[in-house]
């Protein structure tokens, strides 16, 4: 009996259409007017069968005082009959009540009046927008953030080209530094012109480069 109320129980809840829930109520309080009273009903039976049992063996006890075996077992036979048909009746006639219930309260209790607003809700109604306009928002909004991360990369490239022209920067000043010394110790040395003398260590190496460039094709 237990099985067949549950199975009726959940079928009555799959059978909620979706045009009966109030989904600002549900939103609202967290659960259904529907669902409310599918867990009053199935608290009602679930104490239902946990009673009638009880009360069927205390029945049975106190009738079957002084009673032979098969006048006892007849009784608790007819026992068992009479708390099916309580069952029954207790079953419809809550179902009906709770489909009364189930009226005062979306109506009464579970009723979210139109002036009523969820604090999430709040701010559309300060600040209200229509649909077009947040779409042509996000659709900057994501502009924004494109050109936000092209700005980022073009950063990062130009730190990087500036990192190496500091290393190039570098390398240019110890160059300078080596020929600034390279020329103290020329001139200290008493060797003339730094800069004629330099021209001419220049051209003494061109011509060597020249001679070995034709000593190498005439090899090959």
């Amino acid at each position: 009996m237990e099985v067949d109320g549950r199975g009726e129980l959940d079928e009555e809840a799959d059978n909620i259409l979706p045009s009966t829930l109030k989904l600002y109520e549900t939103q609202f309080f967290g659960f259904t007017p529907q669902t409310c009273m599918l867990r009053v009903y199935s608290a009602f039976q679930d104490s239902l069968y946990d009673i009638l049992p009880v009360v069927e063996k205390v029945c049975v006890r106190q009738l079957s005082k002084g009673e032979s075996s098969e006048a006892e077992e007849l009784l608790r036979s007819r026992a068992r009959e009479c708390s099916r048909k309580l069952q029954q009746f207790l079953e419809e006639r809550f179902k009906q009540l709770s489909k009364r219930m189930e009226a005062l309260l979306s109506g009464r209790c579970f009723s979210v009046p139109t002036n009523v607003l969820l604090p999430e809700d709040q701010l559309h109604k300060t600040y209200p927008q229509h649909i077009q306009e947040v779409l042509r928002l996000e659709s900057s909004l994501a502009d924004l953030q494109r050109a936000y991360e092209a700005e980022v990369c073009a950063r990062q490239a130009l730190l990087a080209e500036l990192e190496e022209q500091r290393e190039v920067q570098k390398q240019l000043d110890g160059i300078l530094t080596w020929v600034k010394e390279l020329q103290a110790a020329w001139v200290k040395e008493g060797n003339g012109s730094f800069h004629e003398s330099f021209r001419l260590v220049m051209e003494s190496v061109k011509k060597l480069q020249d001679a070995v460039g034709e000593v190498c094709n005439k090899a090959v």
